[in-house]
C-alpha cells in the first residue's frame, strides 16, 4: 500500500533448531508509532534485527517506501535513515560518554578526527537532552539508566533518521525520564517519523500507540488501530490464553528473622545508615526511585562493593562478607539487574551459566560431574520453560527475557536462603512476569527470604509483604503490608514522611 512506510511479506527467520519467524506479513504506516507485541521469543527482537541489518531472512520480503531491501549489513541500514536503540546494551566499558556519542560520527577533515570539535559535539548532544554528565566519565561507572539514556541520545540524534526502532527503551528509567523520551517521540513523530516501539509495559503503549501488532511463537497474530485493543484482549493475544490474576495470591507466613542490616553505610556510593530486617517467607521490596541506593545496598550486601561501617547478621551472627563467593557460602545469591554486564557469560551455553554459581554442588575436588550438572539444570531449564533448543544452546543467541531466566535458574542452583531479586522482570514480557511471580511466592513458601527492587509500583505493591523506601541514599520509612499504597509510597521515595515515619 502506498501509505506503508515499512512492509513485511512472508519473512522467514531460522536458527540452528528454532523457527524464529514464520511467514510473518505486515505493514507499517509513514509517520506512525507502531508498537510491536508479544512474550519473549516471540520474534520481535529478530525482525527488527532484519529490518536493522543485524540478521539476513532465511526467506521472505521486506520493503520501505515500496522498494524492496536487501540489507547485508547494519550500515545499509543505516545508510537507509534506520536507528535501533537495543534492549540488550552493548558498549565497551572502558569508553567515555562523548567517544560513546560520537563514535562513528566524528569530527573530521579529511581522515583526520578534530577532538576538541567532537567532544564539543557530544557536549551540545548532553546540553540539548538535559544530560547532566561529565563527557569524559567511563561507561563502567554509570548505570544502566544512565548508558540507556546515552543510547536513546545516540539514536534520536542520528542524521537522516527516517525510521526509529525502540526496543525496550524503557526497561531501565524512571518515571520523570519516560516522560521525558515519549516528549521526544511526540517530537520525532511530528517531524514524520517512522517509529517501531517494543514494550511489555501496558501503560506505555496506550500512551504512545497508534498502531499495535501482536506476535506469537514466530507468527503473526493481529495487527490494528489502538483503539482496537484492551489490556485483556492482549494479554489473551500474546501467550493465547487468559490470565486473570496479574499477581499470584500469597499466604505470608513469616518466620523468624534470617538476615539483618545495621546502619549500613558506603560514603563512595552515597548511601548512609541503612537499617533493614527480612524473615523467612518474607518479601521485603527495597523502594525507591532511580539513583535511591537500592542496587548499591544490595551490591555492598553481596560483596560486591566495599562499604565503610556497618553490621550484617544473618541467623542473629555478625558475619563478614568481602565478596560473591563469601555471600554464596553464607546462603545469600544476587540476581542482579545488569544481567549481560554481571549476571551472564554470554560466549557459554545455558548449562554452563546455570551452573556457574553452584560448581561446589556437582564437584568432586576439582572435576565437574557432568551428568549430575546437565540432571539439575535441565530441570531448572525445564522449571523456568527457557524458549532454546536445549543446554547447550549459547546464551548469547538468546532473547532478554529468556536470558533472565537462566540468570535466575542460576540462582535457584545455588540453593541459597537469602535471595536478592534487582529488577528481576526488566524486559519481561506479561506471561513470563507470572511466571516469575509465581516463583517468587513459591520460595516464599518454602522459608526463603526474599528482597526484591523494582521501578514498576503496581508490581513492587502487588508483590511484597513489607517495604524499606529510600531516598538519596537513606531510609525515609518503612511500610507493611497494610500500609502499603502508591500514595505513601511515592512520598517516601521522593524524600516525604508518612504518618508513623
Amino acid at each position: 500500500m502506498d501509505d506503508y512506510k515499512i512492509e513485511f511479506k512472508d519473512l522467514c527467520m531460522e536458527f540452528p533448531g528454532v523457527k524464529a519467524l514464520d511467514e510473518v506479513s505486515f505493514g507499517i504506516k509513514k509517520g506512525a508509532v507502531h508498537v510491536l507485541m508479544g512474550e519473549n521469543g516471540a520474534g520481535k527482537s529478530t525482525l527488527m534485527k532484519i529490518l536493522n541489518g543485524a540478521y539476513i531472512p532465511t526467506s521472505g520480503k521486506f520493503f520501505i517506501d515500496g522498494k524492496e531491501q536487501h540489507f547485508k549489513t547494519m550500515l545499509d541500514s543505516e545508510n537507509c535513515g534506520i536507528a535501533m536503540i537495543h534492549q540488550e546494551l552493548s558498549y565497551m566499558p572502558d569508553m567515555s560518554v562523548e567517544r560513546y556519542l560520537m563514535m562513528c560520527r566524528e569530527v573530521r577533515k579529511g581522515f583526520v578526527i578534530n577532538w576538541a570539535k567532537t567532544s564539543a559535539e557530544a557536549q551540545k548532544l548532553l546540553d540539548k537532552e538535559g544530560l547532566n554528565y561529565n563527557r569524559r566519565e567511563l561507561l563502567r561507572n554509570m548505570s544502566v539508566s544512565d548508558i540507556q539514556l546515552l543510547e536513546i541520545t545516540r539514536a534520536i540524534n542520528q542524521k537522516n533518521i527516517d525510521i526509529l526502532i525502540m526496543d525496550e527503551p524503557t526497561s531501565a528509567l524512571s518515571t520523570s525520564e519516560v516522560d521525558r523520551l515519549f516528549d521526544n517521540i511526540k517530537r520525532l513523530k511530528e517531524r514524520g517519523l517512522t517509529i517501531i516501539y517494543i514494550s511489555h509495559k501496558m501503560d506505555e503503549i496506550f500512551r504512545i500507540a497508534d498502531y499495535i501488532t501482536v506476535l506469537r511463537d514466530g507468527h503473526h497474530i493481529k495487527t490494528g488501530p489502538t483503539s482496537e485493543f484492551t489490556e485483556d484482549s492482549l494479554v489473551k493475544l500474546m501467550v493465547g490464553r487468559e490470565i486473570s490474576n496479574v499477581y499470584p495470591k500469597k499466604d505470608p507466613r513469616i518466620g523468624k528473622e534470617v538476615l539483618r542490616v545495621e546502619n549500613l553505610t558506603c560514603n563512595r556510593l552515597n548511601i548512609h545508615n541503612i537499617s533493614f530486617s527480612v524473615h523467612e517467607g518474607e518479601i521485603l521490596g527495597l523502594g525507591g526511585l532511580m539513583g535511591a541506593g537500592r542496587t548499591e545496598t544490595v551490591r555492598c550486601i553481596y560483596g560486591l562493593e566495599k562499604y565503610d561501617s556497618g553490621s550484617i547478621y544473618i541467623n542473629g551472627q555478625k558475619v563478614k562478607i568481602h565478596s560473591a563467593t563469601d555471600a554464596i557460602k553464607q546462603g545469600i545469591v544476587l540476581a542482579t539487574e545488569d544481567r549481560r554486564r554481571y549476571g551472564l557469560v554470554l560466549c557459554r551455553n545455558i548449562k554452563e551459566n546455570i551452573s556457574l554459581s553452584s560448581l561446589g554442588r556437582i564437584s568432586k575436588g576439582s572435576v565437574i560431574n557432568n551428568k549430575k550438572e546437565r540432571k539439575i539444570t535441565l530441570e531448572l531449564f525445564d522449571t523456568m520453560k527457557i524458549k532454546a533448543p536445549g543446554l547447550d544452546t549459547l546464551t548469547l543467541t538468546l532473547s532478554g527475557g529468556n536470558q533472565q531466566k537462566v540468570v535466575l535458574s542460576k540462582c535457584l542452583m545455588t540453593q541459597a536462603k537469602i535471595i536478592i531479586l534487582d529488577e528481576p522482570t526488566r524486559g519481561i514480557d506479561v506471561g513470563a512476569k507470572y511466571e516469575i511471580y509465581k516463583l517468587m511466592v513459591e520460595l516464599a513458601q518454602q522459608g526463603k527470604a526474599i528482597i526484591f527492587i523494582s521501578s514498576e509500583t503496581p508490581e513492587f505493591i502487588g508483590m511484597t509483604d513489607s517495604a524499606c523506601v529510600l531516598y538519596k541514599g537513606k531510609v525515609t520509612g518503612y511500610l507493611d503490608r497494610k500500609e502499603l499504597t502508591q500514595e505513601k509510597l511515592i512520598t517516601l521515595s521522593v524524600g516525604g514522611t508518612c504518618n508513623g515515619n
